[in-house]
């Protein structure tokens, strides 16, 4: 019989103590010290134990876990005498930004403040000591009292927040004679809500005058530890930090100390009498990759399926997905066809800067592929090094089966607004009722343009591309089951835009090729020109023939034009 399985408990010391389900991942300790880094920043998708790892972190050095030696027994760090004596051997401060998710710059503020106040809770001994100076009790004193009334009149200045992590290692210091130990948790959780609200720049600024005064100008600080999601830029936050080791998802350090390795997962399973189940849960969990550590499976997911037995979206479903979402949507068609082809289970090979730089999101479409990275949405297969300057191509896939729900959910989702009249639609598609696939279309797309930021003119046009590739993303999200769909692909001539070919081949379905076009004005009177246009190019570029190769006969393939004027659609 297996351990019990906890979920969601993130404090290494209650999981110890009351015997949970644990897999050792004490070796970060060991690889961390010896690596005599200063300050590392360690970048992993959520879920992926880094909180926990904190809390390990913390339980270890920290002298208040002094006494509390047996949390590590049996774990692979006690076998060496030397860790043994150095447990319990430091003043810690211990930082969680997890919980700061303000919709705006004074709310993010407070939440900092909240989060600085609870490492000074933890340290309220300090004014015991006659060591303190009238402005260190002051300083204790203030934060406590904002912290009970957030939003006071009497706020806390900016330069008490930004050097109050600082002046606590100070305290610390004297105390007990030794430098402090900091450990910051996910550090960018505020950044990305700075980012979707809109106060980047205000917010970045304030956290950049914190992060120099903890990290950069602290003469007590003997090493520190960050942990976050995504790298942001050096010169967004953490400008002249030039002691900084930044570890991402390429690295090869720390590759196995955060996610479960292969072997790790098949033990539990085998442990929980569920050896069976092995193949089905590699299907779906496995497939991150650290470095050139692969087969790394999200933590979360294998908890809950040891607990509940039952394959679901475990890590897909912690998480709006908002950002990823909004950049897809609002991306050119090329970033499109790009996650067309992710999504059939196709590698796409970008170049793109591992760090963030959020307020360039908008303008460097290759961001995205740098965040969905660090999310852990995709994996990075492999790295090549191109040319004299030796610029990073990245050969990516959609991480598992589980991320593929994500993503097929995220594009059904665009149309939930016109659900019916999206389902009406591909039925009418499929049944070759013109004069139903005109009206609903049409719903479609009065309702989702401007979802889809078409509405920006170039030149007096339109830009329908970017409400086309989103309408086949969400055509693959919905039919993958009974077709396979394929985007701008050459077929006899040319290349059509979207061909829906069957995956049996029983007659229940016809193979289906679209053409859209954009109304010129110039070249064709009206829509109607514009639509014999389109089906006049499937005819004579001839799209039929990788049909025709596949054994499909005539009868069996539908041929539509669409065309775009506007909001305006019309098929034919």
């Amino acid at each position: 019989m297996g351990k019990v399985i906890s979920i969601g408990k993130q404090n290494f010391a209650s999981l110890r103590e009351n015997d949970c389900f644990y897999i050792d991942k004490s070796e970060l300790i060991r690889e961390w010290w010896e690596s005599q880094d200063d300050i590392t920043l360690v970048t992993r998708p959520r879920r992926f134990g880094k909180t926990l790892n904190m809390s390990m972190l913390n339980c270890f050095f920290s002298n208040q876990y002094a006494e509390k030696k047996q949390l590590f027994e049996g774990l692979s760090i006690w076998n060496d005498e030397k860790y043994r004596g150095l447990q319990g051997s430091y003043p810690v401060i211990f930082l969680s930004f997890a919980s700061i998710k303000g919709s705006n710059y004074h709310d993010a503020r407070d939440g900092i403040i909240m989060a600085i106040n609870e490492a000074y809770s933890e340290h309220r001994y300090l004014l015991e000591s006659k060591e303190l100076t009238e402005g260190e009790r002051k300083c204790f004193e203030e934060l406590d009292n904002y912290a009970k009334n957030p939003g006071a009149k009497e706020s806390v200045a900016n330069d008490t927040i930004c050097n109050a992590v600082k002046n606590l290692a100070n305290c610390l210091y004297r105390y007990y004679g030794k430098k402090v130990i900091i450990l910051l948790d996910e550090y960018d959780t505020p950044m990305q809500e700075a980012y979707l609200y809109g106060y980047w720049d205000q917010f970045t600024s304030f956290v950049r005058s914190l992060f120099n005064a903890t990290f950069k100008t602290n003469p007590y600080l003997e090493r520190a530890m960050m942990t976050g999601i995504t790298r942001v830029s050096k010169e967004s936050v953490f400008s002249d930090l030039n002691n900084l080791n930044v570890i991402t998802s390429t690295s090869l350090e720390y590759e196995t100390s955060f996610g479960f390795t292969e072997e790790e997962v098949f033990t539990a399973l085998d442990n929980m009498g569920m050896s069976e189940q092995k193949e089905i849960v590699k299907s779906w969990y496995d497939g991150f990759v650290f470095g050139n550590q692969k087969d790394i499976y999200n933590p979360w997911s294998i908890t809950n399926y040891l607990d509940k037995k039952q394959v679901r979206t475990y890590w897909a479903d912690t998480s709006s997905n908002s950002l990823i979402s909004r950049l897809i949507r609002k991306a050119s068609a090329g970033i499109k066809e790009q996650m067309e082809e992710l999504l059939q289970g196709k590698e796409i090979i970008v170049n793109f800067d591992e760090q963030i730089v959020f307020e360039q999101l908008d303008q460097d479409e290759n961001a995205i592929w740098s965040l969905m990275l660090a999310s852990g949405y995709l994996k990075a297969e492999q790295v090549e090094y191109r040319g004299l300057l030796r610029e990073p191509w990245y050969h990516l896939k959609i991480t598992n089966l589980e991320t593929t729900a994500m993503f097929t959910n995220l594009f059904k989702s665009w149309f939930n607004q016109s659900r019916t009249n999206y389902n009406q639609f591909i039925k009418a598609l499929l049944q070759n009722d013109i004069d139903a696939m005109n009206y609903y279309m049409n719903q479609i797309s009065m309702a989702t343009f401007s979802y889809f930021d078409v509405d920006g003119v170039e030149g007096g046009k339109s830009e329908p591309e970017r409400f086309y590739h989103g309408f086949v993303l969400g055509l693959i999200a919905e039919q993958t089951d009974i077709y396979e769909i394929r985007s701008n692909r050459e077929s006899g001539f040319g290349r059509y835009d979207v061909m829906m070919i069957p995956k049996k081949r029983d007659n229940c379905y016809p193979a289906v090729i679209i053409e859209f076009k954009v109304h010129n004005a110039i070249k064709e009177a009206n829509l109607e020109a514009s639509v014999k246009a389109a089906r006049k190019q499937i005819e004579e570029k001839n799209y039929d023939a990788e049909l025709f190769a596949r054994g499909f006969c005539k009868e069996e393939i539908l041929h539509y034009g669409f065309a775009f004027e506007g909001k305006k659609v019309l098929i034919g």
